[in-house]
């Protein structure tokens, strides 16, 4: 099938692992020019190596180091995208990390968790909005977290505020071209989900407890629908919220 995302361009957050790097791939594989962002650059370098030598018809991940803790950071990387690929037409917003918590947590802990979570996403977002307006197009995709936290985690928090803004930012937008969803990943073999569950026998467990399909998922199984997403096909479609989690959210809706 002929996604029609050729020739397009993309900024990746969190291009360096996981979610973030499979989808910064597979971008890259259909002919959209990627602005790779990571702490680690020297990682998405390796991921543009390694794409221009199995996939040498690949269009380019061009890799770019940020640290989001930092003030001011979002609109630098917009700018640097839209000075060396001249637009963003998508946008995956990628970054970010849990942040468990106590209840006695200071006002620091929770304002780092919310910074990185929610308030880098949207200035970033807001950042580069304009230009899709002017091109009359654009593709907004946000990979979020669970609405069924089992404790507190400011980052489980940020999430929620992102479903709320990217609901009413959709609306927004919608005129213009531009669509805006977001993805809840389940538990996708990341670097992050592999620390919790440092063997199989755990992760079975795991899965054989909460997960009707019976096994945690690869990062291949929700940046495939985040590229979906991202598509001329998917143009019907802004404003949701979509669990890619094996079936193991329990609400309806």
């Amino acid at each position: 099938m002929d996604w029609g995302l050729k020739g397009k361009t993309a900024l990746v957050t969190g291009a360096s692992q996981g979610i973030g790097r499979t989808t910064a791939k597979l971008l890259a594989l259909e002919g959209v020019t990627v602005f790779g962002v990571a702490r680690r650059g020297a990682l998405v370098e390796a991921l543009n190596a390694e794409i221009s030598l199995d996939y040498p018809n690949a269009a380019q991940v061009i890799p770019f180091s940020a640290d989001f803790s930092m003030d001011g950071e979002p609109e630098r990387v917009a700018a640097e995208a839209l000075r060396t690929m001249g637009r963003v037409d998508i946008l995956m917003n990628a970054a970010g990390g849990s942040r468990p918590i106590d209840f006695d947590a200071t006002k620091e802990q929770w304002l780092e968790g919310m910074t990185l979570n929610f308030f880098r996403i949207r200035e970033l977002t807001h950042a580069l909005i304009p230009s899709m307006k002017d091109n009359q197009w654009g593709r907004i995709v946000t990979f979020t977290g669970t609405s069924e936290p089992r404790m507190l985690n400011a980052a489980f928090t940020a999430k929620a505020a992102i479903h709320v803004w990217a609901k009413g930012l959709s609306r927004e937008v919608a005129p213009f071209g531009i669509t805006v969803n977001s993805l809840q990943p389940g538990r996708i073999r990341t670097e992050q989900i592999q620390k919790r569950y440092p063997t199989l026998e755990s992760e079975l467990e795991y899965a054989k407890q909460e997960i009707p399909i019976g096994r945690f998922g690869e990062p291949a199984e929700i940046a495939a629908l985040a590229l979906f997403l991202a598509s001329p096909l998917a143009s019907y479609i802004t404003g949701t919220v979509i669990p890619v989690d094996g079936g193991s959210s329990r609400f309806a809706f």
